[in-house]
């Protein structure tokens, strides 16, 4: 299948999508406090994108029951919301996806619940300037396993290791499209599609501890280490224009 090329006025409806989400991770990070249930933080999560006049994406999407990702502790992606109490020390992985006017926006944050240990602190860093610093590189003509490369190696040069198995990914009038980008690389990265202006997809770094092995737990859903250890996850939604990458995601 090939990668989407965005039109100025598509790329300006997921920017309108996208700053829902921005908004509504920065809404959410101003009132998580110890003694709240994840299904109450999916609650306020889903009613804010309503507010403003969105679709929380992700509620039925494949079967997920919630709004927001809600990722406690060791698990690292696709967190369900139930009645779990969040606790001084955790660390909660919030991923939110909207859909507004037919075009979507997804991204995602790792957050300290309380005070947290200088270990988890690192973790959640890690996957953010993983973050940061691999939108910072993007430009038109690099392919994407060259991305995938920046990736791995910033995750690896922290003392940590990127999760398999899952991936970033194109977004647009779907949710998830192509191309998938790995935060680790297989083959080598002068090989495949290359990045082109009026592409959009989103890029998310998924750390874990020491082993990057994903195990699903009984839920079907919650995607953890092997090694049992905490994991964090960082993403925003990325367009292509004039050769640079532009978040689509911030509030």
């Amino acid at each position: 299948m090939a990668i989407a090329i965005r039109k100025a006025d598509e790329i300006a409806k997921l920017k309108k999508a996208g700053e829902i989400v921005g908004k509504t991770l920065q809404h959410l990070q101003s009132i998580i406090k110890p003694g709240m249930t994840l299904a109450q933080i999916d609650s306020i999560g889903e009613t804010f994108i309503r507010e403003h006049q969105a679709e929380p994406s992700f509620k039925g999407l494949y079967g997920f029951k919630g709004s927001v990702c809600t990722s406690l502790n060791q698990v690292c992606i696709h967190g369900i919301p139930d009645d779990t109490v969040v606790k001084e020390g955790d660390i909660l992985g919030l991923d939110i996806g909207v859909k507004l006017d037919g075009y979507y926006g997804d991204a995602a944050i790792t957050m300290p619940i309380g005070k947290i240990s200088a270990e988890d602190q690192a973790l959640i860093d890690c996957s953010k300037d993983a973050l940061y610093h691999a939108i910072s590189m993007i430009k038109a003509g690099m392919r994407f396993k060259e991305l995938t490369k920046i990736l791995e190696d910033f995750i690896v040069s922290r003392g940590f290791v990127p999760l398999r198995e899952y991936c970033g990914h194109g977004i647009g009038t779907s949710p998830h499209d192509e191309p998938n980008i790995p935060n680790y690389l297989e083959g080598k990265p002068n090989q495949g599609p290359k990045i082109k202006n009026g592409m959009v997809f989103c890029i998310e770094p998924m750390v874990c501890k020491k082993s990057g092995k994903p195990v699903i737990l009984e839920d079907h859903w919650s995607v953890v280490s092997e090694d049992g250890m905490h994991t964090s996850h960082y993403e925003h939604q990325v367009a292509v224009i004039d050769g640079r990458a532009i978040i689509l995601t911030e509030a």
